[in-house]
Parts: C-alpha cells; sequence; structure tokens
C-alpha cells in the first residue's frame, strides 16, 4: 500500500521520470495510463488534483527520446480520453445535478442552478473552451454544463474544440521545447510554471469579480 502510495506521488513529485519507468517497463501500457488519467481527471469531478497540462507536456518532451512512446498515438488517446470524460461528466451533471440543487445540501441551492444557467446562457461554448485550459475549472466545467442545462450538440463541439486546441498546444509544445537543456535540466520548475500560467485566467477572474464587487457605484444624480 505504502509502494502504490509512493508510486502515486510521483505524478506531482517525478512525472517525467515516472512515466520514463512506465515506458520502460511496461511499454505499451503506458497509453492506458495516459488515458486513464486525463479521462478520471476530466470526467470525475472530484478528481480535479490529478496532473494535465504537466502530463500533456511531459509526454510531449519523453517522446522525443522514448522509441517506445509515440507522440501520434499518444495525442489520440489523450484526446478521446479528454472528450470522453467531459461527456460523461457532462451528462452526470444533467442526471444528478438539478437533484444535488433541490435543497438537501446546504451550499447547493436552486439560486446556485439559476445562476449556473445564466451563466452558460451567457458565456455558452467560449465558457466550455477556455475552462479546459484551467486545472480544476476544466473538471467542474462540464459537471457544471449538465447541471446548467447547456444543450449537449453545444457542449459537444466546444469540447471537441476545446480539447483539440488543449492537446494539440501542450503535447507539441513539449516536442519542442522539452529537450531544449535549459528546460530539460530544470524540468521540474517547467513543469510548476506551466501550472502557473495555467492557474492564471481563474486569478485574474477572480480578481475582476472580487474588484467589480467593493467598486462603489456612481449615483447618477
Amino acid at each position: 500500500m505504502t509502494d502504490l502510495f509512493h508510486e502515486f506521488l510521483r505524478l506531482f513529485q517525478d512525472l517525467p521520470g515516472f512515466l520514463g519507468e512506465i515506458v520502460s517497463n511496461h511499454g505499451v501500457w503506458v497509453y492506458a495510463l495516459l488515458f486513464a488519467i486525463v479521462f478520471v481527471e476530466t470526467g470525475i469531478v472530484i478528481m480535479p488534483f490529478l496532473p494535465g497540462d504537466s502530463l500533456l507536456f511531459a509526454v510531449g518532451a519523453l517522446s522525443a527520446e522514448l522509441p517506445g512512446l509515440r507522440l501520434d498515438l499518444a495525442m489520440i488517446l489523450l484526446w478521446s480520453a479528454a472528450i470522453l470524460g467531459d461527456n460523461l461528466n457532462w451528462f452526470i451533471g444533467r442526471k444528478v445535478g438539478p437533484r444535488a440543487f433541490s435543497g438537501t445540501i446546504p451550499i447547493l441551492n436552486a439560486g446556485h442552478l439559476v445562476k449556473t444557467q445564466k451563466f452558460f446562457e451567457k458565456h455558452g461554448a467560449r465558457a466550455v473552451i477556455l475552462a479546459r485550459f484551467v486545472p480544476i475549472v476544466r473538471t467542474c466545467a462540464p459537471f457544471v454544463a449538465g447541471v446548467g442545462s447547456m444543450r449537449w450538440r453545444t457542449f459537444f463541439l466546444s469540447s471537441v474544440v476545446g480539447t483539440t486546441c488543449w492537446v494539440g498546444l501542450f503535447c507539441l509544445a513539449g516536442r519542442l521545447f522539452g529537450n531544449v537543456p535549459i528546460v530539460r535540466k530544470n524540468f521540474t520548475i517547467v513543469i510548476g510554471a506551466i501550472i502557473v500560467v495555467s492557474l492564471l485566467p481563474l486569478v485574474i477572474e477572480w480578481w475582476r469579480v472580487r474588484s467589480s464587487k467593493q467598486t462603489p457605484e456612481i449615483d447618477g444624480r
């Protein structure tokens, strides 16, 4: 049990080394692992802490040096896992969401549901696409879209666009820059920087909303 927990922690502490060992010791099973991580991170609303952006970047970087890791196949599987996870999360939100907002859970009430619906009515597809690039938010957004009664067709198309851009951008960035000496030498720092940059839109939006609430309205009389 301790060994399993230690290996799990390596997902966050030594992702390149962890994936490299999986490729060396288990071959094609690395693809199943990559699929599972992205599917769970995207499809299970209580699992937003699993690596996403950093995983894609690491896959791109490692594919340049590990013959057992094909970037094209990995990208197809990662893309499929994210799309399937998105849609599972949306269907869970559509099925379970309204019941969760019935008042039985104090922090979830009908008012929150109405606000959620209005949010997706206002931002629609753009919200789903942008959420894909923000850790934690990309896990919650499909569920919230389902709760907010966003049409499945609109959600699906938005998910495809956002996921295609997300997988392509981070995997190819890893392939192009992951083996640059300074990046390779400071891989952990680079991964941390990716996570920080990915969180910036969320922080900026939080600050904007907070500032707007604190700004007093000007009396127009």
